[in-house]
Parts: structure tokens; sequence; C-alpha cells
């Protein structure tokens, strides 16, 4: 995997990977911080995972869209020393499913949460109601 990260003057950048794709990162413009492309780059990477995982429910899914709230390190280097991710399922796919592919992105798939030394703290909600892990 590569990508080209190139400056664009003051704190901005364009990173471009080989197929063209771009991303513009600006903290203090119009584009994303760094640390934000990170939060993003999780929860994409774990939606991936979770509807793979629920491809038998694909067709019931109406809706996923996952939060992340990062907690930073007040000095340098402002690492994420916690990030509080929720996932947002509507659909008749039984909680313990949506449960089961979220640990399963947790724990065996997502690239992105295994490259963080961040504790991770998951929620479901589905349907607009917090279900609990039944593994608790």
């Amino acid at each position: 995997m590569e990508v080209s990260t190139k400056w664009e003057g003051d704190m901005a950048y364009t990173m471009t990977n080989t197929t063209g794709n771009m991303m513009h990162l600006d903290p203090n413009g119009d584009g994303v911080s760094p640390m934000e492309a990170v939060l993003g780059g999780l929860a994409g990477c774990m939606g991936i995972d979770v509807v793979m995982v629920l491809k038998p429910y694909a067709d019931k899914i109406e809706r996923l869209e996952i939060d992340t709230d990062g907690d930073r390190n007040e000095e340098a280097p402002k690492f994420f020393k916690s990030v509080a991710i929720t996932i947002h399922l509507d659909g008749d796919v039984p909680a313990s499913r949506v449960w089961r592919a979220v640990k399963l992105s947790d724990e065996k798939y997502c690239s992105v949460a295994n490259s963080l030394n961040a504790d991770l703290s998951y929620k479901v909600i589905l349907n607009g109601e917090e279900v609990e892990d039944p593994k608790k």
C-alpha cells in the first residue's frame, strides 16, 4: 500500500493513492486534520468489516453509521488515549449478530483498530435503541 502526500502550503496537504483518489488534509482550513482522517479510517474499516460479517442480513440493513470520538493526550505527542465508537444500525438484524460483527472487526479484521494503541470502547444502537453486548 502506498500513498503520496504533497505539501500545499501552510499546514495543508493532499494525499493521493495509487489509483488517483485524493484526500485534502488541512487542520486549519477546508480539509480534515490527519487525526480526523485516522478516526474516519477507523470507522470506514470497521464499517466494511461489519457489512461483510453481516452479509447474510445485507438486504435487511437500512442504515449503518459509525461515530468515533477520540480523547487525545494533552501534551505532544497528542495521540489517541481512547476512542469511543458508536455503531448505528437500522434494520431487521439480531443484536447478537451485530455485536459479533463488531467484535470480529475489533479483534480480527480491522487493520486500523489493530494499528492503534488507544483503548477502544463500543456502543451499538440497533433501530434507535442501545443494545447491550449479550456476552458481557
